[in-house]
């Protein structure tokens, strides 16, 4: 990063670029996806066979037979689905799913800053010179992430099983072009330069979504162990019901726990108003509850009961909107604006990106757990879009110009105090 930094002269910019910062791009990035992948394909292989190990003490089964369960999470992470004694399983476990994002934008960020010298410095990129460093780096870099899972679906994958290839390549591209572009763009330097260049109401718009997005996801995720905690009875006595040993209910309390964020996402759906399906014909929503016979799963305790649902629940509809305004309030402390119409701006735009953004999460949230009804599981994803556009828009457009008013009145005060 520190390569991009202008010198006293620009003849000799390349000789004083630090060795670290200039390593061969093509190697550095295609060993980088690599590692990426590997890391927590690694993970998912020692999960496997530890888990082979617990269930039965390795009585039935050999090591190999772990290591595939463990290659096939993985795969199932990257949206492969699997099929398990002829039903077809689709859903993403969003956990292991974070687990690789994290792993992708760890690797790429330091990918990119060991090819941060390469292409144009700071003030030749300024004056319009096209720099395809961080391109070329992420392609590479997607290339070494898809031969490890091309190679790992040639030795995991059976005819029983039948993993997607083409779901994969799409999951580990939108991987590689999401996370792992942004990540290098920083490693490299690049992305303070690009956005240097971006008016600062974009630039806060941007902000104002992230802050939108996560408080409503942590407001998600309290309201879902709230429920989860009210109902833990029944949670514990369908682990009971499974009769399942220590070894076994570990094994199956970590499988649990790699779909929580996909929890999560249907809590946020509940609380904008749409809510999910648990099955083909129900409907889980703070207004209606229509739910049938279900799967022994320990998350479903956390599922309100059945029948017309109490006064209050509707009233969780208010949350959304009252978290995008004191979200977009808090993002605007850290950049004041004096205009409202800059605030508004700043609110409005940065609710509705995350209401997009909540709404593509939805979408992968979901999928088919089961045979028969159990096909259809999630939030209907353009449902939450429409709501949660419309509540995060609103609640951020209130929140900037309310924060704009305050600051315009703290502005006002102070020049009032300095001029008495």
């Amino acid at each position: 990063m520190t390569s991009l930094l202008p010198g006293p002269t620009s003849a000799a910019a390349g000789e004083r670029v630090d060795p670290r910062h200039r390593r061969p791009l093509v190697l550095v990035a295609l060993l980088g996806g690599a590692a990426a992948a590997l890391g927590t394909l690694v993970v998912c292989l020692a999960a496997g066979v530890v888990g082979w190990f617990l269930a039965d003490a390795g009585a039935h089964g050999t090591p190999r037979d772990g290591l595939r369960v463990g290659a096939l999470g993985w795969l199932l992470a990257h949206g492969s689905g699997v099929h398990v004694s002829g039903i077809t399983i689709t859903v993403v476990p969003l956990g292991l799913t974070a687990l690789a994002a994290w792993a992708v934008w760890r690797l790429g960020h330091r990918v990119g800053d060991s090819v941060s010298g390469h292409g144009p410095d700071a003030l030749r990129i300024a004056d319009g010179e096209r720099d395809w460093t961080v391109l070329l780096a992420t392609a590479w870099f997607t290339l070494g992430y898809v031969v490890v899972a091309l190679v790992t679906l040639r030795l995991a994958a059976t005819p029983a099983t039948s993993p997607s290839t083409a779901r994969v390549l799409f999951w580990c591209l939108l991987l590689c072009l999401t996370a792992g572009l942004v990540s290098i763009a920083i490693g490299s330097g690049r992305a303070a330069i690009w956005t240097a260049l971006l008016p600062a109401s974009a630039r806060a718009a941007g902000a104002t979504c992230l802050r939108v997005l996560g408080a409503y996801l942590l407001v998600a995720a309290v309201a879902f162990l709230a429920a989860l905690v009210t109902d833990f009875g029944t949670a514990v006595n369908v682990m009971s019901r499974l009769h399942t040993d220590a070894g076994d209910a570990t094994v199956y309390t970590a499988l649990t726990a790699t779909v929580s964020p996909n929890a999560v996402l249907f809590s946020a759906s509940y609380l904008l108003g749409p809510g999910f399906t648990v099955g083909t014909g129900t409907l889980v929503s703070p207004t209606f509850v229509q739910i049938g016979a279900l799967p022994m799963f320990p998350l479903l305790a956390a599922l309100p009961d059945n029948g017309p649902t109490p006064v209050w629940t509707a009233y969780l509809l208010a949350l959304a909107p009252v978290v995008a305004a004191l979200a977009a309030a808090r993002s605007q402390r850290r950049a004041p604006t004096l205009r409202y119409e800059e605030g508004l701006l700043r609110g409005c735009a940065g609710g509705v990106l995350a209401g997009v953004l909540l709404a593509l999460l939805a979408a992968v949230s979901g999928g088919a757990v089961g045979p028969g009804r159990m096909r259809a599981v999630g939030p209907d994803a353009f449902d939450v879009l429409v709501h949660a556009v419309t509540a995060f828009g609103i609640g951020g457009l209130v929140g900037g110009l309310l924060m704009t008013w305050w600051q315009r009145r703290a502005a006002k005060r102070a020049s009032l105090d300095s001029g008495a």
